[in-house]
């Protein structure tokens, strides 16, 4: 399976979301400069953490204006995996793949930390590798990371279990709790917890490994029913 790791203007993460694919993984990752960004040979796509155009205007929201997000949307309309993290998911919010906005975090100050997660919902190609609750250990490393919505928007979220993943102690004020949600076909995962930092036991936990695990999984089965 082949990665594109898309890198914009101030993306920090884009090396730790490599290596989780390529040592961690053992699969193929690229770092694709937004501007040169030729999409249709990837079978998933990966929007790193960081600090785009330096977070200016809104966080994700110059990026998402940029050349290249209509080949990420196209990708997402074929079904593939596009897997946004921290300032990964606010690209995703600001170009509307995902419901919601992001807002500063409660206390103002930027945070970073090891956070318990609780899948929620185990059923996507993300999470087929966590167990239904199953409390996870995953960093997080953002100031702009307090999930919001309208209460429609968060009744449609949870009826249709586009809730993959909340906090256990939340610790940035987003409603209901909400660390991860996908899109309503699930191919799309946008999360502020970063599972590329916990790939390794020695930087404290493996837990992140498994979700590259599933993605990986899900498309070597399709992969094996279209062959």
């Amino acid at each position: 399976m082949k990665f594109a790791v898309v890198v914009f203007p101030g993306s920090n993460c884009d090396r730790d979301m490599a290596f989780a694919i390529t040592e961690a993984l053992g699969q193929e990752a690229d770092l694709v400069w937004y501007q040169e960004a030729n999409l249709s040979d990837y079978d998933g796509i990966l929007l790193p953490g960081g600090f785009s155009y330096g977070d200016y205007l809104r966080s994700g929201a110059i990026a998402s204006t940029s050349e290249m997000i209509e080949q990420i949307r196209q990708s997402a309309e074929r079904g593939k995996p596009v897997l946004g993290v921290c300032n990964g998911f606010q690209v995703l919010l600001e170009m509307g793949l995902l419901p919601g906005a992001m807002l500063p975090n409660k206390n103002l100050k930027f945070m970073c930390h090891d956070e318990t997660l609780i899948v929620e919902n185990n059923q996507t190609l993300f999470t087929d590798f966590y167990q239904d609750k199953e409390e996870i250990s995953i960093p997080i490393a953002h100031g702009d990371g307090n999930y919001y919505c309208d209460e429609a928007t968060y009744r449609n979220l949870r009826d249709n279990r586009q809730i993959v993943f909340t906090y256990g102690s939340n610790p940035n004020g987003s409603v209901a709790d909400i660390a991860g949600i996908t899109n309503e076909q699930g191919n799309v995962l946008g999360m502020m917890p970063h599972p590329e930092r916990a790939v390794d036991a020695l930087v404290g936990s493996e837990d992140g490994l498994r979700l590259f695990q599933s993605i990986l999984t899900h498309w070597r089965n399709n992969h094996a029913i279209n062959a």
